[in-house]
């Protein structure tokens, strides 16, 4: 039954995250909000909630690890796995907000995440709150500068424009059922497996779960990559961990204190998630420069690989 929780929890992000944003987008344009603001927030908002979601509940449940290590892991995920496909089916460009702005405000997040759990081995809710008001002053910042770079217009479809309130309604109310029992039925498939397998919470949340919060996003960047649109630029992957950071363990820890209960979260997978930072850093300035091509693409891939390797060997 594990294995069918695993599933279940899977598809129901995906299902909840997509209806989520189309609602929450749909919304915005009744409310008069202009698409690129809404790209800046309102989908960077919706995309993170499958995160939210999994790492509350996992908190709320008595197992933090998950809930630390879905956020490290999906950020992890969301470099190695998202970004390294896309670029193997078709190259990303780097341009100039990403050494500005984006990449120096990522490792900031990051940097106080690592030294906020380091600090007292917990994340309470007086570090969440400045997590979540640092998120909110870098949006304020995104929507005064209009940095086009950093804005998901993919998911800002011009369509939803016109759509009943009445079927905003309903697309809300799949969303919200659909990534809570999402989140129940992953936290409780992994936590089964994890028992099973003989490995750790923090093991399971930073490679199954976290790949699980990330697959929609994959999805979507695959799909637009396969039909040469635009699949997805290097500023909104380090926009979402940014949120991931920001809003999942912000908004968590200020509900929940976040216990780190497992030693490897701050010795060897919070790390990786730092390395896996540079590494964009130093391939983007390597040749083909401000290209993230196939095979650096392939590199990254590589890399995620030998994470996963290491943390279930671990």
């Amino acid at each position: 039954m594990s294995i069918a929780f695993l599933i279940l929890g899977f598809v129901s992000l995906i299902i909840g995250g997509d209806f989520l944003v189309k609602s929450s987008v749909a919304l915005s344009f009744k409310l008069s909000i202009s698409k690129i603001v809404i790209g800046m927030t309102v989908v960077s908002f919706a995309t993170s909630a499958p995160e939210l979601l999994v790492s509350l509940n996992a908190a709320l449940s008595g197992s933090p690890a998950i809930a630390i290590n879905n956020v490290v892991g999906s950020n992890i995920a969301n470099i190695g796995l998202v970004l390294g496909v896309t670029a193997i089916i078709g190259s990303i460009a780097v341009d100039q907000s990403f050494y500005k702005v984006n990449w120096p405000v990522m490792m900031l997040f990051s940097g106080a995440l690592y030294y906020f759990l380091w600090n007292d081995n917990q994340l309470v809710a007086s570090e969440g709150i400045v997590l979540f008001i640092a998120l909110i002053i870098f949006t304020i910042y995104l929507i005064r500068s209009q940095k086009k770079a950093t804005i998901n217009l993919e998911a800002v479809d011009d369509a939803l424009s016109v759509v009943s309130n009445f079927k905003i309604g309903i697309w809300f109310l799949i969303g919200a059922v659909s990534l809570y029992f999402g989140s129940e039925w992953l936290v409780r498939g992994a936590t089964e497996i994890a028992i099973k397998l003989g490995v750790t919470e923090a093991v399971i949340g930073v490679t199954m779960i976290a790949i699980g919060t990330s697959v929609p996003e994959l999805a979507a960047s695959v799909i637009a990559a396969v039909k040469k649109e635009k699949a997805i630029s290097l500023g909104n992957l380090i926009g979402s961990n940014i949120f991931n950071i920001g809003s999942v363990l912000g908004v968590t820890s200020i509900i929940k204190t976040i216990p780190v209960t497992e030693p490897f979260i701050l010795s060897r997978d919070i790390f990786w998630m730092l390395l896996f930072a540079v590494s964009i850093l130093v391939l983007a300035m390597l040749p083909k420069r401000n290209e993230i091509n196939k095979i650096k693409g392939f590199v990254i891939v590589v890399l995620y690989a030998v994470f996963i390797f290491v943390a279930f060997k671990g």
